[in-house]
């Protein structure tokens, strides 16, 4: 195993962005965190703290990161190839939030930072990535607006499902799950229903309908 004094600052930035989430919950996304991150995992505090120059944007992109890896490596392309495309997506979201389970609140403070009117667009951007690691884990190969359009709706999808699981409080996180689970089920009963009254030479369905109608549902 790598010791963690010999790693770059890149590869210390994701080796300590956890427990940075994680000092976050009482510190904030500040200096403390880092501080608090380092001394817990044996680094030294002055080359953690040049690792996050960026502030706390720097401290959240790399959480973030740090659960894409994650999800990555939990979930790779071959293994999801096996499930059919609603269980790849509801997968891949559910796998991210097991990964940050436990550390609602500083969710809820990443958020309030990446809301701040200086952090919108690196948000929107980082937001992007994740949605685009998703489908390309998924398998989508779109080159066309289709591509951009399932990344745009995937990652709305996404940070309604967080805004859910930062307050749900029901065990086992039941809540955000049937919240999920609810919209895809809804999704594919609807476009069952409708296959039977089109001609199927047609009409095929469409992944960017099915994400479509999961953010915004009927009501």
């Amino acid at each position: 195993m790598t010791d963690i004094a010999d790693l770059t600052l890149d590869e210390l930035r994701l080796a300590l962005a956890p427990a940075i989430a994680d000092a976050a919950i009482f510190d904030g996304w500040s200096d403390a965190a880092i501080v608090s991150a380092a001394e817990q995992m044996g680094a030294d505090p002055d080359v953690a703290k040049l690792a996050f120059s960026g502030g706390a944007m720097d401290m959240i992109g790399a959480w973030i990161e740090a659960v894409d890896l994650r999800m990555a490596a939990e979930l790779p392309a071959e293994k999801l190839a096996e499930m059919p495309i609603r269980e790849r997506i509801r997968s891949l979201v559910q796998s991210r939030l097991d990964s940050i389970d436990g550390q609602e609140e500083a969710l809820k403070r990443a958020t309030a930072i990446m809301a701040m009117p200086q952090n919108v667009a690196a948000a929107a951007k980082r937001s992007w990535k994740s949605a685009d690691t998703m489908w390309r884990l998924a398998g989508d190969t779109a080159t066309d607006y289709n591509h951009y359009t399932k990344r745009t709706i995937l990652a709305g999808i996404y940070g309604a499902t967080l805004a859910v699981f930062a307050d749900d409080t029901s065990e086992g996180k039941a809540r955000t799950k049937e919240f999920l689970e609810r919209r895809i089920e809804g999704v594919m009963k609807f476009e069952k229903v409708k296959a039977k009254w089109l001609n199927s030479d047609r009409e095929t369905f469409s992944v960017t309908r099915f994400l479509g109608r999961l953010r915004y549902p009927a009501r």
